[in-house]
């Protein structure tokens, strides 16, 4: 009889233990797919970034007295542009980049040669295109996060995400003034 038990002890140890690796790793898994969307993100951040450069060169010369605008927008994808900051300060910069750059898109209506250039209608599609590539990146970084913490915040992996030190991990949300609806007629007054 001391037999049977012990046997079965053991396989109980052995199950709850390929139980515990099985859930780790998927959590693991899981915070990797959410690393690797982030990254994501930050290639499309970078190639916007990039095409920045180009954009802001082309409407100076139609834009002098925006050039606090065209300031600010430089100054941010400088500060994007540095291999040392986080996450969440990249998150924070994207949020700060969009609202420039919808300032910029409206500024950007009071100059009609400016909306006829060629060169400035490239980048601009460019840049939208870019915009709606980010959009779907966060979109599936969003949905990444949202299976990883379901995965670290419920039961029974909950506490192996506890005992291996998971976190939690932040979505990206769009700022205030992201929320708000635009008027078009205002835009069409300017």
């Amino acid at each position: 009889m001391e037999f049977n038990a012990i046997t079965i002890a053991i396989i109980v140890v052995v199950l709850l233990l390929l139980l515990f690796i099985i859930m780790r790793n998927g959590i693991i898994r899981k915070n990797n797919q959410v690393d690797n969307t982030f990254a994501g993100i930050d290639a499309y951040l970078k190639k916007r970034f990039d095409l920045i450069p180009n954009l802001v060169s082309s409407v100076q010369q139609y834009m002098s007295h925006e050039k606090n605008l065209l300031t600010e927008i430089t100054e941010l994808r400088a500060a994007a542009g540095k291999s040392n900051i986080s996450s969440e300060e990249k998150v924070e910069l994207n949020n700060r980049m969009t609202k420039a750059l919808h300032s910029f898109n409206v500024a950007v209506e009071n100059y009609p040669d400016l909306k006829a250039s060629a060169n400035f209608l490239q980048l601009q599609q460019a840049l939208n295109e870019i915009e709606e590539q980010l959009s779907a990146a966060r979109r599936a970084y969003n949905a990444m996060v949202t299976d990883y913490n379901n995965a670290i915040q419920t039961f029974p992996s909950s506490i192996i995400a506890s005992i291996s030190g998971f976190k939690t991990r932040l979505l990206f949300v769009a700022s205030e003034t992201e929320r708000q609806n635009i008027n078009v007629g205002d835009l069409f007054k300017k």
